[in-house]
């Protein structure tokens, strides 16, 4: 991706529409250097060009933590992302993991245009983004490929249906070398039937999963994203419920017999039944 010097000063270009509505970059009035990409009015990606480090999205924040701690500290990484937005964690990932090999699958290629235009990546980010479906994109990649599979993918406000089903979970499973952990982006509402719906769906593919999320989105009181982590190899469960609890907005860290409670009576999704997830209640993702 092309990138622009630093010290060039970045003028947004206004509401430009690409294939998923109209995309706007705007300027975080609260932090220098930081912008915040908008499709149809609903953010998608905050990004700090000068702290990249830095995730504002208290979602992305919690998939931060996960991303620390796949691996040791600052061992590169193989990393696939399935939704590019304005490319908030593969920054991330190259500032604070040199030497990372990262694919990103984005639909939406006049959206990546207006990144790539506007908004530079860290110098020697080994970052490539490929214009294609997400299920296709992973489907097309070799076994054994990755160390991290982030699933972060939206159309409009909503996740589409083929990328919450076990044939799904199975294609990012088959993408990861053993011990690779998938991160998964899941939005919902009370009473968080697709979320259990979710979290018993990776729980038939992977044998370790745990989820991340705020207290009041977890016990069903307000619609928010809550973050699957998922891997055949034992999660780094104290690790992770450490950082979480330190956030400037803490969030729980649920796994075993909790997690047992909370999956409930749920069932895996399957292609056939798939649903998108759901509406988000008008204004809670407005700015």
């Amino acid at each position: 991706m092309s990138r622009r010097p630093q010290s060039e000063p970045i003028v947004p270009p206004g509401p430009t529409p690409v294939d998923g509505g109209v995309a706007e970059l705007l300027g975080d009035a609260d932090r220098d250097g930081s912008w915040v990409l908008l499709v149809d009015g609903t953010p998608q990606s905050h990004v700090d060009l000068a702290d990249p480090s830095h995730l504002e999205f208290e979602y992305v924040r919690r998939m931060g933590h996960a991303l620390d701690l796949a691996a040791e500290e600052g061992r590169p990484v193989d990393a696939v992302h399935l939704g590019g937005g304005a490319l908030t964690l593969p920054r991330y990932v190259a500032v604070t993991r040199p030497g990372s090999r990262q694919r990103v699958v984005e639909i939406d290629q006049p959206l990546t245009d207006l990144v790539r235009a506007h908004l530079p990546l860290p110098r020697g980010a080994r970052i490539r983004v490929r214009a294609a479906d997400a299920r296709a994109g992973l489907a097309a990649l070799p076994p054994a490929s990755a160390d991290v599979v982030v699933s972060d993918v939206f159309a409009g406000a909503r996740t589409p249906a083929h990328l919450t089903s076990v044939e799904y979970a199975r294609e990012a499973r088959r993408v990861l070398r053993p011990g690779g952990v998938l991160l998964a982006n899941v939005a919902d509402g009370p009473p968080l039937r697709f979320a259990r719906a979710q979290v018993a769906t990776l729980r038939a593919v992977f044998a370790h999963v745990c989820l991340v999320a705020e207290p009041g989105t977890l016990r069903g009181r307000r619609f928010g994203n809550l973050v699957a982590v998922a891997s055949d190899a034992e999660l780094p469960v104290a690790a992770l419920v450490r950082r979480c609890a330190a956030d400037p907005v803490p969030s729980r860290v649920v796994e075993g017999t909790d997690l047992d409670r909370f999956v409930g009576r749920a069932l895996p999704v399957h292609d056939a039944d798939a649903v998108a997830s759901p509406e988000p209640p008008e204004g809670v993702f407005s700015r």
